[in-house]
């Protein structure tokens, strides 16, 4: 396993919409790893592929309270089953600090394949269905701060790319 650099804002790669995957071998077994201690390290609960450069339609969840129950969706897509919308402080790992009150379906239903290929639905709310939302966008290249005002997205980028030059 290794830990992977997630990308940043405003980063144009975690623009690219990834393409499914088709190959469930043993190198998407490895990404898999790779992308839980990435998301691990970084504290957070949910990892898209495209944030690491991988512009494969993969994410890895877990927001479970010990951070002991990941989950890994492959090819995920979904369908919202409540209109009703739940609004929520979302952060991301690639736009690092910044938090926004984000609108989204409060119930979807997710469809998905395993890291194995297996077919499966799941029904989620709350924080999984956020989070499953969120990640699903970056797999779009669209990012959180393309639901927030152009003057806040603007106020976001500057701070970071001021960030990426001291470093």
């Amino acid at each position: 396993m290794a830990l992977r650099t997630i990308l940043e804002f405003p980063d144009m790669r975690l623009r690219t919409i990834a393409t499914p995957v088709v190959n469930f071998d043993s190198s998407l077994s490895c990404l898999i790893k790779d992308m839980l201690e990435t998301m691990y390290s970084a504290g957070g609960i949910g990892l898209a592929a495209t944030q690491i450069d991988v512009h494969q339609r993969i994410l890895v969840i877990d927001v479970s309270e010990n951070r002991d129950k990941p989950q890994i969706f492959v090819n995920p897509t979904f369908t919202v089953s409540d209109q009703q919308n739940l609004d929520y402080d979302e952060g991301c790992l690639s736009i690092p600090g910044f938090y926004e009150t984000i609108s989204r379906p409060k119930k979807v239903v997710i469809h998905s394949q395993d890291q194995h290929g297996k077919h499966f639905d799941l029904e989620a709310d709350g924080i999984l269905a956020v989070c499953i939302q969120h990640e699903i966008d970056h797999l779009d290249g669209k990012l959180m701060v393309d639901y927030i005002s152009r003057l806040k997205r603007n106020r976001i980028r500057s701070k970071l790319e001021k960030k990426h030059k001291a470093l």
